[in-house]
């Protein structure tokens, strides 16, 4: 199958380079380019593609907003930041906006396109300098209030999917997982997918989110 991938970075270089990248692999292909958020948000909408490769800062709308908006669609494409800063607040308001992962652009160019095809897959990549940095995010801020309005909520989860979810906040693998509980890694799988429906999360990265926001998971 080859992934559609729209690039959004209001720096023509950068586009370039990344064009011929796409180029030189034939599982991924070009579906279109934007230099503003305003213009990804309606290429998210008239083309389609399969993951959007987003700047953050750009004349405009920006690239966390755009996510918001592009994601809050129904049959959204996957969106994969791919900016210089890595600034605490990026990482974490790109994540909260929908976006499925969180690359600098220092990365070396294979992880790039390992990282669009793990995100195409329906999975969440956050680069391995920046995990740290979310981690900390939620350190510095107060602990939160379980249930409280406008955070996610645990109405509908079981005890068993609270202790799925607890492991998964703490970065543990589906067979990790399974491990700590006694259970098969396919029903450890089952657990993780139900808490996605549960608390309308896209995907793993949003459940780590979620864990932290109510107070599950604490640094």
């Amino acid at each position: 199958m080859t992934v559609r991938v729209v690039l959004v970075d209001d720096q023509p270089l950068i586009r370039a380079g990344l064009r011929v990248l796409l180029g030189d692999h034939p599982d991924l292909a070009l579906a279109g380019e934007a230099d503003t958020g305003a213009e990804a948000v309606a290429l998210a909408r008239d083309v389609r593609p399969d993951v959007m490769l987003m700047d953050i800062r750009m004349p405009g709308l920006d690239g966390i907003e755009a996510t918001r908006r592009i994601t809050a669609a129904t049959g959204a494409p996957r969106v994969l930041m791919l900016t210089t800063f890595d600034d605490d607040e990026y990482v974490y308001g790109s994540l909260r906006a929908g976006a499925s992962g969180f690359l600098v652009k220092d990365m070396a160019l294979e992880e790039i396109l390992g990282a669009i095809r793990v995100v195409a897959s329906g999975d969440a990549l956050i680069a391995p300098s920046v995990t740290r940095r979310l981690i900390e995010h939620f350190a510095a801020r107060p602990a939160p209030r379980r249930g409280r309005a406008g955070g996610p909520r645990l109405d509908a989860v079981t005890g068993r999917e609270r202790e799925v979810l607890t492991l998964v906040g703490g970065g543990l693998s589906n067979a990790e997982i399974a491990a700590a509980l006694h259970i098969s890694a396919a029903t450890a799988k089952a657990h993780v997918a139900r808490l996605l429906t549960k608390l309308d999360a896209r995907d793993r990265v949003h459940l780590v989110i979620a864990a932290y926001e109510t107070g599950l998971v604490t640094p």
